[in-house]
C-alpha cells in the first residue's frame, strides 16, 4: 500500500489454538488470500469494522482483543493497531475476555434490534467503551439515535 492509499487493510489469521485475528463485523470492498492461514481484507474510509485478536501458548490465553476502528482517509491522524495498516480511529478497544465477551454480548443485543453495528453511529462505540471502562452497562443503541446519526452522515456527504 502507498502511502497515500486512502484504503485501510486488515490482516486476518487462524492458526488453530494459537492465533485467531478476524472481523466481528464490518463492510470490506476487497479480499486477498495470502494462503491457507492468512487474507487481506480493505475497507474505506470512514467504514467501521469490529476485529478481534486472540492469541494462546501451551499455558492458556495470552492475548484477547477487541477493537472497533474507523478506517481513516490519507490526511487524517490515526492509531496504529497491530494486524491494521495504516491503522484507524479507535472508537472502542477492550482487552481481556470477560471483558471482549462483554463488547460481543453488545454487539449481538445491537443486531437483535434490528441494526447493523458497521452502520451504528461512533458516538456509540465511544460510549460503550467508557461504560465497560468504568463497569458499568452500556445504555441501548435506540431508533432515534440511529436516525439522527444516518441524518448527519447525508448533511456531511452532501
Amino acid at each position: 500500500m502507498t502511502q497515500h492509499d486512502p484504503r485501510t487493510s486488515v490482516m486476518l489469521v487462524l492458526i488453530r489454538r494459537c492465533v485467531e485475528h478476524w472481523l466481528r463485523f464490518g463492510h470490506d470492498f476487497a479480499e486477498q488470500i495470502l494462503d491457507r492461514r492468512r487474507r487481506l481484507i480493505w475497507f474505506a474510509p470512514d467504514a467501521v469494522f469490529g476485529f478481534i485478536r486472540w492469541r494462546a501458548n501451551d499455558y492458556g490465553t495470552v492475548v484477547s482483543r477487541v477493537d472497533i476502528l474507523r478506517a481513516c482517509t490519507p490526511v487524517e491522524p490515526y492509531s496504529t493497531v497491530p494486524g491494521v495498516d495504516p491503522g484507524g480511529e479507535i472508537l472502542l478497544r477492550q482487552s481481556g475476555w470477560s471483558r471482549v465477551q462483554r463488547v460481543l454480548a453488545t454487539i449481538g443485543v445491537i443486531e437483535n434490534a434490528g441494526f447493523d453495528p458497521a452502520d451504528v453511529a461512533p458516538t456509540y462505540w465511544r460510549h460503550v467503551h467508557n461504560r465497560l471502562n468504568c463497569a458499568q452497562e452500556p445504555r441501548p443503541y435506540r431508533t432515534d439515535q440511529h436516525q439522527a446519526w444516518q441524518r448527519r452522515r447525508r448533511i456531511s456527504v452532501s
